[in-house]
């Protein structure tokens, strides 16, 4: 099972839209797929028209039995969306304690991965929702990931927030003695801008190798689609956000990214 992690210490940059869309086309090419939202604002529940306070379970219950883990506990967590193949373990506000409440306990830091192993038969795909502050929940998604896509709007102060991301995986990885493969993701691109254009030269500069060499263009249908409760690409499926898109989970799906990683 391949898993992605979306992230960005920033919010407002598409990390939501960025998961919704891949799960979409996965779930198209009749992969099955599992998308994990460890965002307490619950935004891609919502996207998908889940209203994460009336499922039966959610991420959070997991991470509370995460010492008696088993596949029936985390099917029962595990809710279906209106698009086939395509399920979700569902945030509610209730992670927004986690690192008060359960924090402290010893292999909080592996709940993901052990969950995600468990399940490693029964899905092709696992996308992981950040929350965009460093806490249990992004220590959980980095340590669980093989691949880690960082969305970034293609504006100044978005770059300033993906400088923290970066500096905060060198940490981590230095503190765990491991690598984070990434890769950076220029989204929101409006090349009608100034500032577009800008941006993007300035992100080529500074990380090079690290970055898609390619751009998620601003496109309305997704707001649309977010309305409709679909992936985009169940909703509009020849725009041109969504075209690129393909572009995208075609370079994720080859493994193109290899030789990004962070020391």
């Amino acid at each position: 099972m391949n898993v992605w992690t979306i992230a960005n210490q920033k919010g407002g940059v598409g990390k939501t839209t960025t998961v919704a869309s891949l799960a979409g086309l996965l779930a198209k090419q009749g992969k099955r797929v599992l998308m994990v939202d460890t965002d307490p604002h619950a935004s891609l529940g919502y996207y998908l028209g889940i209203d994460s306070e009336e499922v039966p379970g959610s991420l959070y219950d997991v991470f509370v039995a995460h010492k008696s883990l088993t596949k029936d506990l985390i099917r029962q967590h595990t809710v279906p969306t209106l698009v086939e193949n395509l399920d979700l373990i569902p945030a509610t506000m209730a992670l927004a304690t986690l690192d008060r409440a359960l924090g402290h306990q010893e292999g909080m830091g592996l709940v993901l991965r052990n969950l995600l192993k468990l399940m490693e038969d029964d899905y092709d795909v696992a996308l992981i929702d950040c929350p965009p502050v460093l806490g249990v929940l992004m220590v959980n998604a980095l340590a669980a990931s093989q691949h880690i896509v960082i969305p970034v709007q293609t504006e100044f102060l978005a770059i300033k927030g993906l400088d923290r991301m970066i500096k905060t995986m060198e940490l981590m990885g230095r503190s765990k003695h491991t690598r984070y493969s990434y890769s950076v993701v220029p989204t929101m691109y409006d090349r009608r801008t100034k500032a577009s254009p800008a941006a993007l030269e300035a992100l080529a500069q500074q990380y090079g190798d690290t970055l898609w060499p390619d751009v998620i263009p601003v496109d309305t249908k997704f707001r649309d689609a977010s309305l409709a409760h679909l992936p985009a690409s169940h909703y509009a499926a020849g725009s041109r956000g969504i075209k690129a898109y393909e572009r995208l989970l075609t370079f994720l799906m080859a493994g193109e990214f290899d030789h990004v990683k962070v020391s």
